[in-house]
């Protein structure tokens, strides 16, 4: 991956971070990894533990990048949830999955939040 990339997901994830923030959630973990993926943010909803995939793409609609989370994806997302509510021990917790895109259009962050995004998958 380019450093450009790096860049540009880094300042994804940060403008997504800071929206479900302001949305009242409370973030918990940044970046989990385990031998089975990586999740890009958990956080607190209220009594929801929410797995959250952040996707960033420049100059593009955010359309295509929630496409880009296919069904191998979703798979992956949802086996690394899982094993983190294993580690965790929070396996009675009320969950779901979220997707943040965060399109960055002429030097602006356009961010969308799809609550319940898909289901687990395994």
């Amino acid at each position: 991956m380019t450093k450009e990339r790096q860049a540009l997901g880094r300042l994804g994830e940060e403008l997504a971070l800071r929206r479900v923030k302001s949305l009242g959630y409370q973030c918990i973990e940044r970046n989990y990894r385990c031998p089975l993926g990586e999740l890009d943010l958990i956080a607190r909803d209220r009594d929801t533990l929410v797995f959250i995939e952040i996707r960033t793409r420049r100059g593009e609609s955010t359309s295509h990048a929630k496409e880009s989370i296919d069904k191998r994806k979703r798979r992956t997302l949802s086996k690394v949830a899982l094993y983190y509510m294993k580690e965790k021990d929070c396996f009675g917790t009320q969950s779901r999955f979220d997707v943040v895109v965060v399109g960055i259009v002429g030097g602006r962050g356009e961010i969308e939040i799809i609550q319940n995004a898909f289901d687990l998958e395994y």
